[in-house]
């Protein structure tokens, strides 16, 4: 008996091992746990439902667990349906020998799915804005998921699930000029963190490419960091205003070519507000080639229409209220590639930026100090400033660097609308180029300038000054100001240098308020230049006892020899008065002049104005001035050959107007000593034999000026009174 209980035991045993073995490794089918898992669906949601075919089960009794698997299944809401590839699940033994709930956990694969009917099949299920905005956006896609679902023995889905799966091919389309393609990527989803990885995709056929883009949910604000990068981008005119004219639209760019490698983060909230943005780049410009002509061309003599950068490494590091861009290369804007060097530090409103620019074979000209690069020497502009948002910009240094040559200001102040408000220091050290040395410090103490040195060659400035347009210059100072000047010798031209140049300039809402400057040409030879503001205007006056240096800066005379100025004029508003006066001087070459005289047959005197000169004994010149227009009450001329008496107007750049009437200096003799008992008195005994005399006009643009001339033979009796009084005088 029992032998035969042992054999059955053994038999028992035997069968028992069988079944787990066969069940372990075979297994079986059974529907009996389908309406468990469709119960345990419908717990997501009771409108979702799930087709199931038949389960294979293996038993796992190492683990005490049955693992279920199905594979060709659905999940159906309303009229939307994914297909499954399979679904694997764990079974507890235990929860199921005591009639609880058995299963663990769910393994979801599902079969390649279109992305926007996915999503489609989401917002069934939970119809969030976010889901409707994603459906607009994408266009087409395929993805490919695993699901990993844990339960709680109550059957309540645990927060630590998991789904990872690929994204591959998608297209989005964004704010209905951007176009994302070919969007590949992994992905991995536990509870409310998201992971991406090796993503690959073309924003506008511009490839980029990241290795890892992580997402964390907190509360209700997604936290986003990650990386991206991209490989030598080369940018088309049609693509450039859609990246870069957003970024800056001043910029007219026509290439640009680039790699940039970027880790990024920032935060979304539930309402796709962004916010905490932190950027760090490095970025690699290729080549960029801006259209755009700077109007420095006084400034760089070759300067191109265009501009190029040139292999320049940049680092940028941004973030809500700081941004820090450095970076050097090579760029283009003359002839040959120059070396520039730049960093700009932005925290909240204030900004700092540092900059080198090194010029080795391209020329460099401040045409105001008559300074010019020599072009074998290496030059340096190192820049260090600060600008405050919508408020001023402060350069704390500019230095300038060509051998031995250095020009350097400190503590520049610039307003908001690009004026200077202050320069605490100038100081000047360099050779001109006219190989004169020039030394001059500028120290700014209170309201007043201290121009102060041994020497200055200011025949640049003053030809500037001459040439500029009264009516177009701006001033570049805001507020009021006084200038000091103690200055040993100042070069004014080639030929005439003046010493002991002193005196006081005091600005008032940006126009000279009164002024007195004094200099010596020599002991007995003197400058004077003075400004008075009085009720009735501002008064000005000038003489030089040397004429020339002033005369000189006209370029349509020629041959001015001798003289002395004296100059006087009153302006109330924007409306002057004015006299100038010059005296015993001579003239080779006036071309208007010149060509008058030929007109008039009198070649005579033609001739000796280009040979020796005419001498004039007195030069006087009543005239009005407003704005542009010059109206020219009365210029006479006398002199021992000829003497001259016009008026008329000139519009400056515009319009030339001139009458007149032109008489040698013979005739006027014959005329004078016709008068009777004033003419004896005057001339002489002299009787005229008859009356000649020249009247013409001169007009038309100031380069294509039209000259006629008529004989006349009476002269009018303004002419006589005006030679009659000179001749008194003198």
């Amino acid at each position: 008996m029992s032998k035969l209980i042992f054999r059955l035991l053994i038999f028992l045993i035997l069968i028992t091992i069988g079944i787990i073995t066969y069940l372990s490794f075979v297994g079986i089918e059974t529907k009996k746990f389908n309406k468990q898992i469709e119960k345990q669906i419908k717990n997501i949601d009771s409108d979702l439902q799930i087709n199931l075919n038949k389960i294979k089960i293996v038993l796992n009794p190492i683990e005490f667990k049955i693992k279920a698997k199905t594979i060709g299944t659905s999940l159906k809401i309303r009229d939307k349906i994914i297909e499954i590839e399979g679904i694997n699940g764990e079974i507890s033994i235990n929860s199921l020998l005591n009639k609880k709930f058995s299963i663990t956990n769910l393994e979801i694969s599902t079969k390649t799915i279109e992305i926007k009917k996915l999503i489609s099949f989401a917002r069934t299920l939970k119809n969030d804005p976010k889901l409707y905005i994603l459906e607009r956006i994408v266009k087409k896609g395929f993805i490919i998921a695993d699901i990993n679902l844990e339960f709680d023995t109550q059957g309540i889905l645990k927060k630590n699930y998991n789904i990872k799966g690929i994204v591959k091919d998608g297209n989005l389309k964004i704010l209905k000029k951007y176009e994302v393609n070919g969007l590949n990527f992994i992905f991995n989803i536990v509870d409310k963190n998201f992971k991406f990885e090796d993503i690959s995709l073309n924003l506008d056929t511009i490839p980029f490419s990241s290795n890892k883009i992580l997402v964390k949910k907190i509360k209700k604000n997604f936290f986003i960091e990650g990386d991206i990068k991209n490989k030598k981008i080369k940018l088309s005119e049609e693509k450039i205003p859609l990246f870069i004219k957003r970024l800056s639209p001043n910029l007219n760019i026509e290439s640009i070519n680039f790699n940039t490698d970027n880790k990024f983060s920032f935060k979304v909230s539930d309402k796709l507000d962004f916010d905490n943005l932190k950027i760090s780049s490095n970025l690699k410009i290729n080549h960029l080639l801006i259209n755009k002509a700077l109007k420095l061309k006084n400034i760089f003599p070759k300067i191109k229409k265009k501009i190029e950068f040139l292999d320049h490494e940049i680092k940028i590091n941004y973030s809500k209220k700081n941004l820090l861009i450095d970076g050097e290369g090579a760029i283009s804007f003359q002839q040959e590639k120059d070396k520039v060097r730049y960093k700009i530090d932005k925290d909240g409103e204030n900004l700092k930026f540092l900059s080198t620019l090194t010029i080795k074979n391209n020329p460099l000209i401040i045409d105001v100090l008559g300074y010019e690069k020599n072009k074998n020497n290496e030059l340096k502009i190192d820049l260090d400033g600060n600008y405050t948002l919508n408020k001023k910009i402060i350069i704390n240094s500019f230095k300038l660097t060509e051998k031995k040559n250095t020009i350097n200001f400190n503590e520049l102040v610039i307003s908001k609308d690009y004026k200077i408000n202050s320069i605490k220091n100038i100081n000047l050290d360099y050779y001109d180029n006219e190989n004169k040395k020039n030394q001059l410090n500028i120290t700014k103490k209170n309201k007043n300038y201290f121009l102060e040195g041994p020497l200055f060659n200011s025949s640049n400035l003053l030809r500037r000054l001459n040439n500029s347009d009264g009516e177009n210059k701006k001033s570049l100072f805001a507020g009021d100001f006084g200038i000091i000047f103690q200055i040993d010798q100042i070069i004014l031209d080639k030929e005439h240098t003046v010493q002991n140049f002193k005196g006081d300039i005091i600005f008032e809402n940006n126009e000279i308020l009164k002024a007195n400057l004094d200099a010596d040409f020599s002991s007995e030879k003197k400058l004077k230049f003075t400004v008075n503001t009085k009720e009735e205007g501002k008064i000005i006056t000038l003489f030089l006892d040397k004429a020339k240096p002033a005369i000189s800066q006209y370029s349509f005379i020629k041959g001015f020899e001798n003289g002395s100025l004296d100059f006087y004029s009153i302006k109330e508003g924007n409306r002057s008065k004015s006299t100038l006066k010059i005296y015993d001087f001579k003239l080779k070459e006036v071309p208007a002049l010149t060509k008058l005289l030929t007109l008039a047959s009198l070649q005579g005197i033609a001739d000796i104005l280009t040979g020796e000169g005419i001498r004039f004994d007195e030069f006087e010149m009543n005239y009005t001035n407003e704005g542009s227009l010059i109206e020219i009450e009365e210029i006479y001329a006398i002199g021992p050959a000829i003497s001259i008496l016009m008026n008329g107007y000139v519009e400056k750049n515009k319009v030339v107007s001139l009458r007149g009437t032109l008489v040698p200096a013979t005739t006027i003799n014959k005329v004078i000593g016709s008068i009777p008992v004033l003419g004896k008195i005057l001339v002489g005994q002299k009787t005229g034999e008859g009356v000649f005399g020249v009247s013409f006009k001169i007009k038309g643009p100031p380069k294509k000026l039209e000259t006629t001339v008529n004989p006349i033979k009476t002269l009018t009796p303004r002419f006589i009174t005006r030679t009659i009084e000179k001749i008194k005088k003198n």
